[in-house]
C-alpha cells in the first residue's frame, strides 16, 4: 500500500502573500480615510453657509399671528358687526393617557356627538400629538361653568378662547354687512392670484358680502408674527422674536340702526326692498332687503341643511332685492326719502 506524500508549506510564498494583501488593505483604507477627510472638509468648509442655512430653517420655525378684525358702527357709533370671545374644548393628546375613555368620562358633563367624536380622531392622525385639538366648540356659559368645576379629572383637557364675528342686529343687516365665513379654496386661489395669501396664513374667516367683503383689505389687518425654536419633532422651545399683528381699522357707516329697525318692521317680512336716502349727500341711511336670514349661521360654519333650507326657502332670503331686484310697483310710506318696492318673486 502506497503511503501519501505531505506537501511541504512554502512560508516565505505565504507570508510575501499577507504583505501583499496587507499592504492592498492599507492602501485601501488610506485611500477611504482620504475621501471621508476631503468629504468631511468640503461639507465643513466649502458647504458651511449652505447647511448652515438649512439648519436653522430646521430649527427655527415662523409661526404667523392673526390680526383682530376691525369693527363696523353705524353713523351714531352703534356697533353693527363686533369680535366676541368664544370658548373651545381642546384635547393635548400626549397628555392624556387613555383618549376613549377620556371623551366617554367628558360625556357625563358635556353632550359630545359621535360626529363630532369623528372629526376629533380625523384631526387627530393628522396632528402632533404636543397640539391641541377643540373636541367641542362654541361652549355656552353653562357648558364653561360645568367644566370649570370638574377640570381636575381631565389632564391635557382645557378650555381655549379666540375671537368670533358676531352680529347683533341679526338678519336686519344682513345684505348690507354681509357676514364673514371659512376661507375656501376659491378664496385662497383669489388670494394668490392678488398676492395677499402670506397675510391669511394665520386666518380662518374673510368677508363674503356686503361691506365684509367690499372693505376686506381696510377691515383684516396686518398679520404678524413669530421666530420660535423647535426641536426634530416640531415641538416649541422658546421664542426668539415677536412682532405683534396689525389690527384691522374700523369703519364708520353712513347707515342709521334706528331707521334700518324702523324699515324692517314695516316691511314684515314681506318681499321687497327699501331704501332711505340723505338728500343733502345721496348717502344711504337705510338698506332693507326682505325676507332676509341670520349671517351668523354663516360665520359658524352652516350646516348643508340649513343651507338647502334657506336654497329651497320660495320667499328666496339670500336673494339682495335692494341690488338685484326689478320692480314694478312702489308704494310710497311717511317719509319723504323712504320707498318700499314689492315684488313677486
Amino acid at each position: 500500500m502506497k503511503r501519501k506524500r505531505s506537501q511541504i508549506r512554502d512560508h516565505q510564498a505565504e507570508a510575501r502573500l499577507f504583505k501583499s494583501r496587507a499592504i492592498v488593505a492599507f492602501v485601501a483604507i488610506v485611500a477611504m480615510v482620504l475621501v471621508l477627510v476631503a468629504n468631511l472638509y468640503n461639507i465643513q468648509v466649502n458647504q458651511y453657509q449652505d447647511y448652515k442655512t438649512r439648519s436653522n430653517d430646521n430649527r427655527i420655525k415662523v409661526v404667523p399671528i392673526a390680526p383682530n378684525r376691525g369693527l363696523i358702527y353705524d353713523r351714531n357709533g352703534i356697533l353693527l358687526a363686533e369680535n366676541r370671545p368664544v370658548f373651545n374644548l381642546e384635547i393635548t393628546p400626549e397628555k392624556v393617557k387613555d383618549m376613549d375613555a377620556t371623551i366617554q368620562a367628558l360625556r357625563q358633563y358635556l353632550d359630545i356627538s359621535p360626529e363630532r367624536e369623528e372629526a376629533f380622531n380625523r384631526d387627530r392622525k393628522r396632528t402632533r400629538r404636543f397640539k391641541s385639538i377643540p373636541i367641542l366648540t362654541q361652549l355656552t356659559e353653562d357648558q364653561v361653568a360645568i367644566f370649570s368645576v370638574h377640570q381636575h379629572k381631565f389632564p391635557g383637557v382645557e378650555i381655549a378662547a379666540n375671537l368670533k364675528r358676531f352680529y347683533p342686529y341679526g338678519d336686519v343687516l344682513t345684505h348690507v354687512i354681509g357676514y364673514v365665513s371659512r376661507i375656501n379654496d376659491r378664496d385662497m386661489r383669489r388670494l394668490i392670484r392678488e398676492e395677499k395669501d402670506a397675510n391669511y396664513q394665520a386666518t380662518r374667516d374673510i368677508g363674503k358680502l356686503g361691506i365684509e367683503r367690499y372693505y376686506e383689505d381696510i377691515l383684516h389687518g396686518t398679520a404678524g408674527y413669530q421666530e420660535v425654536e423647535v426641536n426634530s419633532r416640531g415641538r416649541v422651545l422658546r421664542t426668539l422674536k415677536f412682532v405683534p399683528p396689525v389690527p384691522g381699522k374700523d369703519i364708520v357707516l353712513n347707515l342709521d340702526i334706528v331707521l334700518q329697525l324702523k324699515v324692517h318692521k314695516l316691511l314684515d317680512g314681506r318681499r321687497g326692498s327699501a331704501i332711505i336716502l340723505d338728500p343733502s349727500d345721496n348717502g344711504v341711511l337705510a338698506m332693507v332687503s326682505s325676507p332676509s336670514y341670520d349671517p351668523n349661521a354663516f360665520v359658524n360654519g352652516i350646516s348643508g341643511k340649513g343651507y338647502r333650507a334657506l336654497l329651497e326657502d320660495k320667499n328666496r332670503p339670500l336673494v339682495n332685492r335692494a341690488t338685484l331686484g326689478i320692480y314694478h310697483q312702489r308704494q310710497p310710506l311717511n317719509h319723504s326719502l323712504l320707498w318700499v318696492h314689492f315684488k313677486k318673486v
